[in-house]
C-alpha cells in the first residue's frame, strides 16, 4: 500500500491507497520541527483507528513545499516503512513538460496539480489552488505547465489585516450576504471574501485573454470550497486533484514488470 504525503505551508495531508482506492486521509498542521518519530507515533494511532497497521505500507511518495520538513518526512519513510520515498522534484518522471523559465522553481504542489488536472480535464486549463498562497497555473492541452500567477492566500490576507491594523479584530472568513458591511466585522468579511472573488475573476479573465484560446478553470485547495457558488469563473471544484496527481506520478515511476 502507498502512503502519500502532501505537505503545504499550513497543513499536511497523509493518505493511504491500496492500489484501487483511497482508504483513509488525515490532516495535521504543518510543523517543520516535527520529527520522524513524532510523525510515526501520530500515524500509528490513526492507522489503528482504521484497523490498519504500519507494516502494510510498502511505498511512499512525498510532495512538500517546506524544505525544512523534508528531512524528517524522508526519515519517516526510511525508518518506519523501510522504503525510499519518491520525492516530487528529485529526478522524478512527471510525464509532462515544465515550460517555465526556471523549472526548478516550480513548487511540488503545482507540478502535482498540473498532472492531476490533465488526467481528468481536456484542453487548456487554469488550475487555481487556494491555500496559504493562491496559485493560478496554466496547463496546456498536452499537460505542459506553461506559467502561473501567485497571490497571497485569503487566510494570509486576513491575518495581515488583523496584525497590521490595531483596531481590526481577528475574524473568521465566511461569505457575507452583502458587499456593504454595516460594522467592522462585516466590512472586513466583505473586503476579504468579495475581494478574493474579484481577484479570481479578474486574473482568470486576463489569463484567458492573454492565452487567446478557450480554457477550463479548475479550483482546488484547502479553502476552495469557500468560493463554490460565489463565482462563475471556476468551472469545476476538485478537492482530490492533488492526491490524484501524486498517485499518477507514483505509478509512472514504478519499474516496468519484466516479461
Amino acid at each position: 500500500m502507498l502512503l502519500a504525503i502532501e505537505q503545504g505551508n499550513t497543513n499536511t495531508l497523509f493518505a493511504i491507497h491500496d492500489g484501487t482506492a483511497w482508504l483513509a486521509e488525515w490532516r495535521t498542521a504543518t510543523d517543520s520541527k516535527r520529527t520522524a518519530d513524532e510523525y510515526a507515533v501520530w500515524l500509528v494511532q490513526l492507522l489503528e483507528l482504521q484497523k490498519l497497521d504500519l507494516s502494510i505500507l510498502d511505498g511512499c511518495i512525498i510532495s512538500s513545499v517546506v524544505p525544512q520538513s523534508l528531512f524528517n518526512l524522508r526519515n519517516l519513510a526510511r525508518r518506519y516503512l523501510k522504503v525510499e520515498p519518491l520525492v516530487i522534484g528529485e529526478n522524478v518522471d512527471l510525464g509532462i513538460e515544465v515550460r517555465i523559465t526556471k523549472p526548478s522553481e516550480a513548487g511540488a504542489d503545482r507540478l502535482v496539480n498540473a498532472v492531476g488536472a490533465h488526467m481528468v480535464y481536456p484542453g487548456d486549463l487554469i488550475v487555481i489552488d487556494s491555500g496559504t498562497a493562491t496559485t493560478f497555473d496554466i496547463v496546456a492541452a498536452d499537460g505542459g505547465l506553461e506559467g502561473s500567477a501567485i497571490a497571497p492566500g485569503i487566510n494570509l490576507s486576513m491575518q495581515a489585516l488583523h496584525e497590521a491594523a490595531a483596531k481590526l479584530p481577528r475574524i473568521a472568513i465566511q461569505r457575507p450576504n452583502n458587499a456593504i458591511g454595516k460594522d467592522t466585522v462585516e466590512a472586513m468579511q466583505s473586503g476579504v471574501f468579495w475581494g478574493y472573488i474579484a481577484l479570481i475573476e479578474g486574473l482568470v479573465t486576463r489569463i484567458k485573454t492573454e492565452w487567446g484560446k478557450p480554457m477550463t478553470v479548475v479550483g482546488t485547495g484547502g479553502v476552495a470550497s469557500l468560493f463554490e457558488g460565489a463565482t462563475n469563473a471556476i468551472d469545476h471544484f476538485d478537492p482530490d486533484l492533488t492526491i490524484r496527481g501524486m498517485l499518477e506520478i507514483w505509478r509512472r515511476n514504478q519499474p516496468t514488470p519484466r516479461t
